[in-house]
């Protein structure tokens, strides 16, 4: 991520207990961090401001969660799936011509105000809404179930009012998805991008 000046510095290391580990050291962050995404990954991110000697000691101190979170991914049965390049350019097709159509009809159906749309292939979220009102989605919104997806973009609409997770924003959700805010994010979680 590079903008004003760069964010963010990514490596690589290899841990001796953990295998590969994609290091992190952001201009952004203020705490370490531990994901452990569905496919195993390892991703530790830490404050610029952190030696990476301590940041891989914090890594160290939390081994065992790690090994938990991959052995309850593992029996859950969730794993990454792989798309040859040919697919993903054709999932950014359809999303290119899908998507902003479904932005475009729920923010008229409940008056949300947005700036542009971009699609990513972004495997780390499924949207997000900037500052600026601008939504960006992942191409990966079309793996999932059409109730689904829209769920993500009503969730990106109203952070056009609410840029937090505040109660009010979880209301706003709520009532925009008839009552169902909460139950969508469960289901949602059941599936990885």
């Amino acid at each position: 991520m590079f903008g004003r000046g760069k964010s963010a510095e990514k490596s690589l290391y290899h841990h001796p207990l953990l295998g590969e580990v994609a290091l992190v050291r952001s201009w952004r962050s203020r705490r370490l961090s531990i994901v452990v995404r569905p496919s195993g990954e390892v991703r530790l991110t830490y404050p610029r401001f952190v030696p990476k000697a301590k940041a891989l000691e914090f890594l160290d101190s939390r081994v065992d969660w790690v090994e938990q979170s991959r052995q309850r991914f593992a029996e859950r049965g969730v794993a990454r799936v792989e798309y040859t390049p040919e697919q993903i350019e054709q999932m950014r097709r359809e999303a290119k011509d899908v998507l902003p159509g479904r932005v475009a009809f729920w923010a008229e159906k409940f008056g949300f105000q947005y700036g542009r749309v971009t699609i990513r292939a972004s495997r780390s979220k499924w949207g997000s809404c900037s500052g600026e009102n601008n939504i960006s989605l992942s191409l990966f919104l079309m793996t999932l179930p059409p109730h689904l997806c829209d769920y993500v973009i009503i969730h990106e609409l109203c952070h056009t009012v609410h840029h937090n997770h505040s109660a009010a924003f979880h209301a706003l959700a709520d009532r925009c998805m008839g009552g169902k805010e909460k139950n969508l994010r469960s289901e949602l979680r059941r599936f990885s991008i």
